[in-house]
């Protein structure tokens, strides 16, 4: 587990230092001719995937005040610090490029599933939490915010690569592409370590 520990610290740093690379970038091709419309698929995906990582961010802050396990925290904060500064890049992108913030269309609309069934309340993209869930995790404390806080946030990485590879598959700016994939690896990489971390608690992602 030393090598989870170590990736995990690492990667929190590795963000920052890419955050201005990719902000630059994307300034660049803000200003081009190819400026993406407000109903387009990169719009939409820095739309909805910053509300989609503003709930991961509380998630995290939730389980590191509900736990000592020092696995769990560092993993909650680096996906915190993580998605807390994506989220700020693409909402960043959606100024550049003049656009607004939030949409009259529903959520996941530029993926064509705008009519999509939720979950329940708060739960407006695949993958998120509930507010039920939320609320249940914030009662918990110990192992079983440990076990829940991992079951939720496999299931809410699990949506979040469904729209990263929709990005990567339908969005037009190259650098919002390689941030989408990028999002993609390492969330795909978090699961793995989380189903370990619940295998050694004795629990599965989806149990």
């Amino acid at each position: 587990m030393r090598k989870h520990v170590g990736w995990i610290a690492g990667t929190a740093a590795a963000v920052l230092v890419a955050v201005g690379a990719l902000t630059y970038a994307v300034a660049e091709d803000g200003g081009s001719s190819d400026t993406p419309d407000a109903d387009s698929a990169d719009a939409g995906f820095a739309r909805d995937m910053a509300v989609h990582h503003q709930q991961a961010v509380e998630m995290s802050y939730i389980v590191r005040d509900r736990t000592d396990d020092k696995e769990v925290r560092l993993l909650a904060y680096d996906i915190a610090q993580t998605q807390a500064n994506q989220r700020g890049m693409l909402l960043g992108w959606l100024d550049l490029w003049g656009l607004p913030k939030v949409s009259a269309q529903p959520p996941m609309t530029w993926m064509g599933m705008g009519g999509m069934p939720s979950a329940g309340d708060g739960s407006l993209m695949p993958g998120m939490a509930t507010d039920a869930e939320m609320k249940k995790l914030q009662g918990l404390s110990g192992k079983q915010a440990e076990v829940f806080f991992l079951q939720l946030m496999t299931a809410h990485h699990k949506g979040g690569i469904h729209m990263a590879e929709g990005c990567v598959d339908k969005c037009d700016v190259e650098v919002e592409k390689r941030l989408a994939q990028g999002m993609v690896d390492a969330q795909q990489s978090e699961i793995d370590l989380m189903a370990d971390l619940l295998k050694k608690r004795g629990e599965k992602p989806g149990s």
